[in-house]
């Protein structure tokens, strides 16, 4: 199943990117190839609950088509985690008495393959605005349990769509033609649980750079 998302992923990428290619009149030059990588930091909420910001890499392939002078289309496919980390505190009955036993540590492990699609503006030839949707397919959900006397423990979350969507915004600068930095903010306006019972939102910042090759 992991393999079949991963595989999807790529084969979308690729037809997506073909048909971009194909002559048109409104394209002022070939569609281009690169590589980017970068910082993910992720925030979690369940319910109104805000987490513990996690932090981690993303690194993937990316395309764009350009359609005018001012406008491109981007598409990308990346590797990345997201996730939280909350702590509660916990009890336990010892004889007739209760008593706290440290806090139980949860630490939520989504690990994404994301094909970002974005439209570009561009306000000059090197700096462009981009706002886009991020599909994000999950590969893996884990949750991590642990307290100094029951020890750690995982196992895998079920509660989280296989497929969740982040709308973003973000922005481009290119240093010269092949290196560029880039970043932008994915929204959690859509929850990425199964059901409304256990309401889940998450939102990220990726800030990163990249290489176009010539």
């Amino acid at each position: 199943m992991k393999k079949n998302i991963l595989f999807a992923s790529l084969f979308a990428f690729s037809g997506f990117m073909n048909a971009q290619t194909q002559p048109s009149s409104k394209t002022e030059s070939s569609i281009s190839f690169g590589v980017k990588g970068g910082y993910n930091l992720s925030t979690m909420k369940i319910f109104d609950s805000k987490l513990d910001s996690k932090s981690y890499f993303y690194v993937g392939i990316v395309a764009e088509q350009p359609l005018s002078s001012k406008f491109g289309l981007q598409a990308e496919v990346l590797y990345t985690q997201l996730g939280g980390k909350v702590s509660y505190p916990a009890v336990a009955l010892i004889g007739n008495d209760v008593s706290n036993i440290g806090d139980i540590t949860y630490n939520y492990h989504f690990n994404q393959v994301q094909v970002p699609i974005s439209l570009k503006y561009y306000f000059i030839p090197n700096f462009s605005a981009s706002a886009g949707m991020n599909i994000g397919f999950n590969i893996s959900t884990k949750v991590e349990s642990s307290n100094s006397i029951i020890g750690t423990e995982k196992r895998n979350y079920d509660g989280i769509k296989t497929l969740n969507l982040f709308p973003f915004l973000g922005a481009e600068y290119k240093l010269n033609d092949q290196f560029f930095v880039d970043a932008r903010y994915n929204f959690n306006f859509i929850e990425v649980n199964k059901n409304n019972t256990f309401p889940v939102k998450i939102g990220f910042l990726q800030a990163g750079v990249g290489y176009r090759f010539k």
